[in-house]
């Protein structure tokens, strides 16, 4: 049975892989491997996170709004420019510090400071589906109190989350809204992932691929699009947080503002932007 050393190395061996991985295809090595591990996990996370947030965003814009114009988006509504350049700009002032979150989340990881564990050994796979489904419930519980403090605290929302609903009619809010937010305010909402890791055990590369997934939804829920489907949080749903202010808190799912009593459902023969307050 593997010691406490060689089980913490096991992380640390396969996050230097992914730093490796990452950051030899987009720097020259002297610009890297100097630097602390700490500091190249960082690195690598920033890197990533651009290339996440520019990829997903330029290639669902050009999906939307150009091969798809007037199917999902009519063209009098499609986010100016200018609008889009300004939530590009916002979102690379936020980068650096939402870089910090997994790059912390990795550091308590390595020294065995969570509940993540590296390989298959402790659990079956019955029972790593289980903690999958109770990490996914935890963090959508926490992001949804936390979303909602956001609102209802005066202060949070003045100077944090407000940067976030300037986008609040169709032709401002776009996809690249979806990371454009002041640097405390994405750190806050990503906080629960890094919460989980003390209360539920989870693979590495199961934490490191929600928090990929996560970049990617958040940034396709600014569409605007209603997709209708059940359970699921869309952007339809999401729009009308952005006008009304007061639903639709969850992230995933609608199950917490359900539960809670702040959903409020789109029409699918009326555009989300319409959504008045009763």
């Amino acid at each position: 049975m593997a010691s406490n050393h060689e089980f913490l190395a096991r992380f640390v061996e396969e996050t230097t892989f992914y730093n490796r991985m990452v950051l030899s295809h987009l720097l020259p090595a002297n610009l890297w491997e100097p630097l602390p591990h700490f500091l190249q996990t960082w690195l690598r996370n920033y890197l990533a996170g651009n290339l996440l947030y520019f990829i997903s965003g330029f290639l669902w814009c050009f999906y939307i709004y150009y091969l798809k114009l007037n199917v999902y988006v009519p063209q009098d509504s499609v986010p100016t420019r200018k609008a889009m350049i300004l939530q590009i700009y916002v979102a690379m002032k936020a980068m650096p510090w939402s870089a910090l979150v997994p790059t912390v989340s990795e550091y308590m990881i390595e020294r065995g400071w969570t509940k993540c564990y590296s390989t298959l050994d402790q659990f079956n796979w019955f029972l790593c589906l289980v903690y999958i489904a109770f990490y996914l419930v935890l963090v959508e519980f926490m992001i949804y109190w936390v979303h909602k403090m956001t609102h209802d605290n005066k202060f949070l929302y003045k100077y944090l989350h407000a940067t976030h609903h300037m986008y609040n009619k169709q032709n401002t809010l776009s996809p690249f809204a979806g990371l454009a937010f002041h640097p405390l305010d994405g750190i806050l909402q990503a906080v629960p992932h890094v919460i989980a890791l003390f209360i539920v055990p989870i693979h590495l590369i199961t934490h490191l691929s929600l928090l990929i997934m996560e970049g990617i939804w958040t940034v396709s829920n600014h569409d605007c699009i209603n997709g209708n489907i059940w359970l699921i949080m869309g952007a339809g749903h999401h729009t009308i947080h952005h006008t009304t202010y007061k639903h639709n808190y969850g992230h995933y799912t609608i199950c917490m503002d359900w539960l809670f009593g702040s959903l409020k459902v789109p029409l699918a023969e009326d555009d989300s932007f319409n959504e008045k307050e009763k």
